[in-house]
């Protein structure tokens, strides 16, 4: 997909998966940013580390309250953002699919290798991986997408020059 095409897509646009930006950000070590509604109704963001697999975001747990609140309200919002100047931010928006695995998920291995390496990687799931150790998988399959990287998308999906006339 070319620049100009990628620029064209509306915010929400599920295809904005496929863009240079959503990409770098899904195969990156940046942490993700995961919102949700607890049990009182109150909003709640936890940073995570993801694995994607073409299809889900899939994070990884070994449950408590946050469990517990996604049964009860999976909607959930997701920032994978970098700390850079200009910053890049790839925004997802899903339903939570929350499930109890024996063992270690498959993605918390795939995760803890992307973002440790492999030697550091194995290390981090041999030091959980226990007799009787239960996961919890919760996948999220994009239902709403979002980029900002400030050079070609702007918040509000403004041009860059009206994005660059604000506050003038």
């Amino acid at each position: 997909m070319t620049r100009l095409a990628e620029a064209a897509l509306p915010q929400g646009d599920l295809r904005l998966l496929e863009t240079g930006v959503a990409q770098r950000l899904l195969h990156s070590t940046e942490l993700a940013r995961v919102a949700y509604v607890a049990k009182d109704g109150t909003p709640r963001v936890f940073p995570m580390l993801f694995h994607w697999n073409g299809a889900e975001i899939v994070l990884s747990t070994f449950g408590g309250l946050k469990v517990r609140a996604l049964r009860a309200r999976p909607g959930i919002a997701i920032t994978i953002d970098t700390a850079t100047t200009p910053p890049s931010a790839l925004l997802i928006r899903g339903n939570a699919e929350v499930t109890e695995v024996e063992g270690i998920v498959e993605e918390y291995a795939a995760a803890q290798r992307r973002y440790a390496g492999e030697e550091q990687g194995a290390a981090n799931v041999a030091a959980v991986d226990r007799p009787g150790t239960t996961m919890v998988r919760i996948a999220v399959r994009p239902a709403w997408v979002g980029v900002l990287d400030f050079v070609t998308r702007f918040p509000g999906g403004t041009t860059p020059d009206e994005f660059a006339r604000r506050g003038q």
